[in-house]
């Protein structure tokens, strides 16, 4: 039987991660609301219209940085843009850098992990993310989207964008606000049994597995660590929001930040529900073309962790 102890002090952990993730995530969840207004699937294809490759794909970059689409609803945008015209290049890109890249994960990056690795984070992914879109544009798998691509999502079809508000620029934004005050309470609602996930095996974690434990297999001198990681994520549907605590306390058990890092990009760049949709847009090889584009970033990022942090 576990040592009530223990229970306690994880209690205690637990009590103190999820107090930490909430009151980042009250704020968060309205910013997210309003960005949902600002940037609509619309104005991300608009943007997206310029026919010049490198420009298009940090744009798509940039965009799936910024915008906080969840993957059900960034699927179904990618055939939007598609048919729009957009080049495949700046589609690649956003379709990388949307889950791995978004104002919440960037929050939780920089209170859990300070602003040095945010940066590295970001720098890393969102080059890589450009890289790639080029590359895959250049070696000509445009060719490999289906014609009669066809996805559906409800989870924001009904939401309301800036460009269908009324009135002046302030009596829009007072609407924009009000939406975003209203939405965001659903947001944070469908967000939180991850971040109680989250906080409770962080909890589990620091409390009960010995110190050093982990280390001794998955440490930073385990150069299969980093390759193992990002293969076992990628099968993996891991919310970023519920792996970033824990991924704050397997590093104080001794777990390479590097490993740590091709985990979560692992499971969030590539989760079987995601695979899933877009097997219904492209065929079996630019599946695996970005199955091993992401695998290539996970590493990549998580090299660069170990040499770095």
């Amino acid at each position: 039987m576990m040592d009530s102890t223990i229970l306690i002090h994880a209690g205690q952990e637990f009590v103190k991660l999820f107090g930490e993730l909430f009151l980042l995530f009250v704020g968060i969840s309205f910013v997210v609301a309003l960005l949902q207004v600002y940037i609509s699937p619309a104005r991300v294809r608009q943007i997206l219209s310029t026919p010049k490759r490198s420009v298009n794909s940090v744009l798509g970059a940039i965009l799936g940085a910024i915008t906080p689409f969840c993957s059900c609803s960034t699927i179904p945008m990618l055939t939007g843009l598609i048919r729009s015209g957009a080049p495949f290049c700046g589609v690649v890109s956003f379709l990388l850098a949307s889950p791995v890249l978004n104002p919440a994960i960037i929050t939780l990056f920089v209170a859990f992990f300070g602003l040095k690795a945010t940066l590295l984070y970001g720098t890393f992914v969102f080059s890589l993310a450009v890289i790639v879109g080029l590359l895959l544009d250049s070696l000509g798998f445009v060719k490999e989207v289906k014609a009669s691509a066809q996805v559906g999502c409800g989870c924001n079809g009904g939401r309301t964008a800036w460009e269908n508000l009324s009135g002046t620029f302030w009596v829009k934004q007072r609407q924009a606000i009000s939406i975003a005050v209203n939405n965001s309470g659903g947001l944070f609602r469908h967000v939180l049994p991850y971040l109680l996930l989250g906080a409770a095996l962080g909890a589990f974690i620091h409390e009960v597995i010995p110190e050093g434990l982990l280390e001794s297999f998955i440490g930073a001198d385990s150069f299969w660590a980093i390759p193992l990681a990002a293969v076992i994520g990628i099968p993996m549907y891991i919310r970023t929001e519920t792996m970033i605590p824990v991924a704050s306390i397997l590093m104080t058990k001794g777990v390479a930040p590097g490993v740590v890092i091709a985990l979560i990009l692992g499971g969030a760049g590539a989760s079987l529900p995601e695979i899933s949709l877009l097997s219904s847009m492209f065929t079996k090889k630019m599946i695996a073309a970005f199955l091993a584009s992401v695998f290539t970033v996970a590493i990549v990022t998580g090299c660069v962790f170990n040499l770095t942090m």
